[in-house]
C-alpha cells in the first residue's frame, strides 16, 4: 500500500488513518511526497519524524500498488498505477482559494476531480465526513460523487477518545487553575495572523497571567511557509511573555481538549473544538473571500461572539451562548465513534483482504508540551483594602506599568533584575541543589538587598513551601492555605503571594511583630496567608 502527501497536513491525516490497518503484517505501508506544493517542505521532515518507509516519487510512478491513500486530489496523482482512497484533510469544506481551480472548496473541487471530458478521477472510494458533503459533491461533480461515502472524521475520533485525558494535557501544560484560551489561525492572507499578527503578544499584555493561560495553533502550512524558526521571531514577545505554540502534528488536538475557550479565524480546527465539548467560541475572522457561504464554519462564526479589541475578549467569552458551537459542528461530523471502524471495511473490501481479529486500534492523543519559555518578570498591580490584598500580574514590557516590578533572580536579565522593586528566587533544581554548595534562604535575601539598591523586598521561595519576604527592616515568612474548588485544591504561586505581601507592607506605618492573617486575591481567587516573623530554621533553608 502506498500513502502519497503532498503537503505535511495531508501527511498528519494519513497517518490518522493508519490505525484502520493495525496489526496487520499482510500489509506493507510505504509513504511517497508528491511534487507541486509550496507546502511540502516539512513533508519530508514529518515523515523523518514518524519513522517510516519512503519511496522516491520517481520510482513510485513506475510500481504498482493494491491501493494508494491520499489526502489531496490535487498534484499527478494519476502517474501513479493502483486503487485510490481520496481522504478529507479538514473539517466541513468551509474555504475556497479563488486563485486555485474553479473557486469551489479544496476536496470538492472538480477542476480536481473530474479530469477532460467530465471523467471522474481514478479513485475507487472518496471519503467524506458528512452527508451534506456528499450533497454537495454531487451538485459540483456527479461523477465523482459516485465513489463517494459518508464514513466521518478520523481526526474527531481521536480528539473524542482524548477527552478523558483533558487533565493530564492541561498538567502537562501547566495550566494550573488559569483558564486556558487557544487561538487558532489558518493558512493564507486572510488568516488571523496574517491579518493582525500581533494579536498573540496583546492578549499576553492584557490578560491577567494567573487567570489566563494562552496556546496558538497555526495551520501546518504557514508551519511550512515560514518555518519554525521565522514563526518563533515573530511571535517572539508573545512566546516570551508563556504563550504555548502548539505542533501542527497532534499536539494541536491534545490543547483543543485541554482549552477552556477558542478564538478563532474561519479556520475548521474550531469545528473539531466544538464538536468535543461546548466551551466558548469567538469569532476573530475579518471577512474576505475564503469563506464559502453556509458551510459548517460560516454558520458558526455568523452564530458566536465577536472579538473586537483584545482587551474585549472577557466579554466576548461571557457572551457565548451554550450549545452554540455544538449545533454549527454537528453539520460537519457524522457517525461519531465509528469512523475509523467504517474506513476500516472500505479498505479490507477494497484489498480483498479478511481483517485481523485485534481490539481497538483507536490511538489516543500525545500530552502536549508545554510552552518553551515562562515570564520571569511582571508588571504587578496591587489593591490594598485593609488585610485583604488583590494583585494582579502581567508579563513586563507588554502593557502599561503596574504599581511595582516582580522579577526572578536567575532566570530574567541583570537590567530588568536592577529595576525591580521585588526580586525573587525559586528553588534550584535538584542537580544544582546538590553541587556541594547553595543559598540559604536569608544569606540570599540579604545579598539580594545589598546587591541591588533599587530592590525593596527581596524573596526567596522555600522548597518547604511559602517563602520568606525579606524587606531592608526585617523578615517574614509567607505561607497561603490552599483553596477548595469544585471537589480540586488550588494553589497560588508563592511569587504572586509575596507581591501581596510587599505591597500590604508598602502601607504600613511600621513593621508587624505578631502574625497576621491576610486575604491574598490571586487569579481571581482568595487565599487566606499567615504572615508571621522568621525563625532561624526558616532563614536557614537552602535555596
Amino acid at each position: 500500500m502506498l500513502l502519497a502527501a503532498r503537503s505535511a497536513v495531508a501527511l498528519y491525516r494519513l497517518l490518522d488513518a493508519l490505525p484502520a490497518l493495525a496489526g496487520d503484517d499482510r500489509v506493507t505501508r510505504l509513504f511517497t511526497l508528491v511534487p507541486g506544493s509550496d507546502f511540502g517542505v516539512d513533508v519530508l521532515a514529518a515523515v523523518e519524524d514518524a519513522g517510516v518507509r519512503t519511496v522516491p516519487w520517481h520510482e513510485a510512478c513506475t510500481r504498482s500498488y493494491d491501493l494508494i491513500l491520499t489526502a489531496s486530489p490535487k498534484g499527478d496523482l494519476d502517474l501513479l498505477h493502483g486503487r485510490r482512497v481520496l481522504l478529507p484533510h479538514g473539517a466541513g469544506y468551509n474555504k475556497a482559494i479563488p486563485y486555485e481551480g474553479s473557486g469551489a472548496a479544496s476536496g470538492l473541487d472538480p477542476a480536481y476531480l473530474l479530469r477532460d471530458g467530465g471523467r471522474a478521477a481514478p479513485v475507487a472510494l472518496h471519503a467524506v465526513s458528512h452527508p451534506d458533503q456528499l450533497a454537495r459533491l454531487a451538485a459540483s461533480a456527479p461523477q465523482a460523487a459516485r465513489r463517494a461515502k459518508v464514513i466521518g472524521d478520523l481526526t474527531l475520533e481521536r480528539i473524542l477518545a482524548s477527552g478523558s485525558l483533558r487533565d493530564r494535557y492541561r498538567a502537562a501544560l501547566g495550566t494550573g487553575p488559569r483558564r486556558l484560551v487557544a487561538l487558532v489561525s489558518t493558512w493564507g492572507p486572510e488568516s488571523l495572523l496574517r491579518r493582525d499578527p500581533g494579536l498573540p503578544a496583546r492578549l499576553a499584555g492584557l490578560l491577567p497571567y494567573d487567570e489566563y493561560q494562552l496556546a496558538l495553533i497555526v495551520h501546518p502550512n504557514e508551519h511550512s511557509l515560514l518555518r519554525s524558526y521565522e514563526l518563533a521571531e515573530r511571535l517572539a514577545p508573545a512566546l516570551d511573555a508563556g504563550l504555548v505554540l502548539a505542533h501542527p502534528h497532534q499536539e494541536w488536538a491534545s490543547v483543543l481538549v485541554a482549552a477552556d475557550a477558542l478564538v478563532t479565524d474561519h479556520g475548521s480546527a474550531a469545528l473539531y473544538y466544538c464538536a468535543a465539548a461546548d466551551r466558548p467560541v469567538v469569532n476573530a475572522y475579518r471577512g474576505g473571500v475564503e469563506l464559502i457561504p453556509g458551510s459548517p464554519m460560516d454558520v458558526l462564526l455568523s452564530r458566536v461572539p465577536r472579538l473586537g479589541r483584545a482587551g474585549d475578549l472577557a466579554d466576548a467569552l461571557g457572551a457565548y451562548r451554550p450549545g452554540t458551537g455544538r449545533d454549527a459542528a454537528r453539520a460537519a461530523f457524522a457517525h461519531r465513534g465509528s469512523a475509523l471502524g467504517r474506513l476500516r471495511t472500505e479498505l479490507y473490501a477494497l484489498l480483498g483482504l479478511t481483517p485481523p481479529a485485534v481490539g481497538n486500534p483507536l490511538r489516543l492523543l500525545p500530552p502536549p508540551r508545554p510552552a518553551d519559555r515562562t515570564p520571569a518578570a511582571f508588571d504587578v498591580a496591587a489593591e490594598v483594602t485593609g488585610s485583604r490584598v488583590r494583585v494582579i500580574r502581567r508579563p513586563a514590557g507588554l502593557g502599561a506599568p503596574g504599581d511595582h516590578l516582580a522579577v526572578e533572580h536567575g532566570a530574567a536579565s541583570e537590567r530588568l533584575a536592577r529595576s525591580a522593586g521585588v526580586l525573587y528566587r525559586r528553588p534550584l533544581p535538584a542537580p544544582a541543589a546538590e553541587a556541594g554548595w547553595s543559598w540559604t534562604a536569608d544569606g540570599w535575601a540579604r545579598h539580594a538587598l545589598a546587591a541591588y539598591p533599587g530592590c525593596r523586598t527581596a524573596v526567596a521561595v522555600l522548597p518547604s513551601g511559602g517563602c520568606l519576604v525579606r524587606t531592608r527592616d526585617t523578615g517574614f515568612v509567607a505561607r497561603a492555605a490552599p483553596a477548595a474548588e469544585d471537589g480540586a485544591t488550588v494553589r497560588p504561586d508563592p511569587a504572586a503571594v509575596a507581591s501581596a505581601v510587599h505591597a500590604w507592607l508598602r502601607t504600613r506605618g511600621r513593621q508587624q511583630a505578631d502574625p497576621v492573617p491576610l486575604t491574598c486575591v490571586v487569579g481571581g481567587r482568595a487565599f487566606r496567608v499567615e504572615l508571621r516573623p522568621a525563625t532561624g530554621d526558616d532563614e536557614a533553608q537552602p535555596v
